[in-house]
């Protein structure tokens, strides 16, 4: 018994949502959905990931993100700038919008595995509200600055790499 394809299954909706292909940046994602995009501006960040973002949201997926405190307001704007409806989409459920405090630096430190912990529980938890699948955007800016932790980063990275291929849900 494969349990992935179990848990694939086991998703919600409907087995074509499901396996539509997700696109980002202009490509089909494949199996493996965990990317990491370095941006020049953030221009160009929101010119790459809002049709990808978006394209969730028309699908009804969950969409979980993690910010700079000091640009969630500018994030929740250009969602909107894009026909996103933020506020009902917090208030279903389909969107949560954390601060990097609230995720990676809880406790004002980065702690791996309470972050992979965090990974697992968003993506469980969009299952079990029903969400086909769940797209998180994680900014990580955080790690360029001399925060506690910040050295496990590179660990932490490639145990979520080990850690994402039992989900369908695309990080990035």
């Amino acid at each position: 018994m494969d349990p992935t394809n179990d848990r694939a299954n086991s998703r919600g909706g409907t087995s074509s949502e499901s396996s539509q292909p997700i696109r980002l940046a202009g490509s089909a994602l494949g199996a493996r959905r965990h990317v990491c995009a370095f941006f020049h501006s953030p221009d160009e960040e929101y010119r790459v990931l809002l049709p990808f973002i978006k394209e969730g949201f028309e699908r009804g997926e969950k969409a979980f993100h993690i910010v700079d405190p000091k640009l969630r307001a500018e994030h929740a704007r250009r969602l909107a700038s894009a026909g996103i409806d933020v506020e009902a989409a917090e208030k279903s459920g389909q969107f949560e919008l954390r601060n990097w405090a609230d995720a990676y630096l809880r406790d004002g430190h980065f702690d791996q595995d309470r972050m992979l912990a965090l990974i697992e529980e968003v993506l469980d938890g969009g299952i079990q509200q029903g969400f086909a699948l769940t797209r998180l955007v994680a900014h990580m800016e955080w790690a360029l600055e001399d925060r506690p932790g910040v050295d496990d980063l590179v660990e932490y990275e490639t145990r979520l790499n080990y850690l994402l291929p039992r989900y369908r849900d695309p990080v990035i």
